[in-house]
């Protein structure tokens, strides 16, 4: 009898959800495990908060010299590439010389950053200095100072690689939820394709509409969890590259791919590039689709989605 085996587990500072479909609760746990420990190690390889970690050694080396780094960082770091030439820069992972030190959403924040200040800081954002060598496998930050940070790719990679792990295991059906940018393949228990809602940005917690997915991944960007308000606009917590400031208009941004890392690191592009540039970089793309929700709550999708 085929059942669903859930976990939740805090990974990468998030809620993941890992489900399998299995007969048997003692092999389906293992699996787990397995697909638990596979999230921690790209956590390790990935991370900003630990001295050692490769991301770290390439952002200490800024402007000194190239670093070695194992051939997955390598390959994620072109995929990132690829996917900022195709943005037209609007994903970044050299964004991490902003992050942090200007935009802190914990309500605390009364007013907006220096403009000045922000302008300098983003003299060290451009994607095109980060410089790849292949034959050596090495990574070099053109610029001193310059940081980068896998914010926007590393969670849809973690479940992209826990789904491929689990799929190595023989896991016929399953979900990798890495809070809220989940992942699925196969059928329920029951045989019936796996059911997502669409949250509504203005009430998280009901979705307003429902798919059946199966073998196909979903982002989600919203400012409806992370923001803050200052002089009575609200700005959320995903920040344009290009101007270091948050981004204001767009509620949330849904995002369908059959590969998870692709679909996270899309869903911030297409919340911050405007509206008509999301949907025809979208409509340009294979199996990519989208819908956005305005601030008027007004419904945009790509062209393949047909909601119900």
């Amino acid at each position: 009898m085929f059942r669903e085996f859930k976990r939740p587990q805090k990974l990468m500072g998030n809620a993941f959800e890992i489900t399998v479909v299995n007969d048997d609760e003692k092999t389906a746990q293992q699996h787990i495990d397995a697909a638990i420990e596979e999230i921690r190690r790209i956590e390790k390889l990935l991370t900003t908060f630990s001295e050692e970690s490769q991301t770290n050694l390439i952002n200490q080396n800024a402007g000194i010299q190239p670093v070695k780094v194992d051939c997955e960082v390598f390959e994620l770091i072109e995929r990132s590439l690829r996917i900022s030439h195709i943005t037209d820069g609007y994903f970044d992972i050299s964004y991490g010389g902003i992050d942090k030190s200007f935009w802190n959403f914990d309500r605390e924040m009364k007013q907006l950053p220096d403009p000045e200040l922000i302008k300098d800081h983003l003299k060290l954002v451009n994607y095109q200095n980060i410089i790849l060598n292949r034959d050596n496998q090495t990574v070099f930050l053109k610029e001193k100072g310059m940081r980068i940070g896998f914010g926007g790719i590393g969670k849809g990679y973690a479940a992209e690689m826990a789904k491929r792990l689990l799929q190595k295991r023989g896991v016929a059906s399953g979900i990798v939820n890495a809070s809220g940018d989940l992942t699925t393949w196969g059928n329920q228990a029951d045989g019936k394709p796996w059911t997502i809602g669409i949250a509504d940005p203005e009430n998280a917690k009901q979705p307003f509409s429902y798919m059946n997915i199966t073998d196909m991944a979903i982002a989600t960007s919203g400012n409806y969890e992370k923001f803050v308000v200052i002089n009575g606009k609200k700005y959320s917590h995903t920040i344009n590259p290009k101007t270091g400031m948050p981004v204001s208009g767009v509620k949330s941004v849904t995002i369908f791919c059959p590969n998870a890392e692709i679909a996270d690191a899309m869903a911030t592009p297409v919340s911050i590039m405007g509206i008509d540039s999301a949907l025809n970089m979208v409509n340009q793309i294979n199996h990519l689709e989208c819908i956005i929700i305005d601030d008027q709550d007004k419904i945009y999708s790509s062209q393949n989605i047909n909601l119900k």
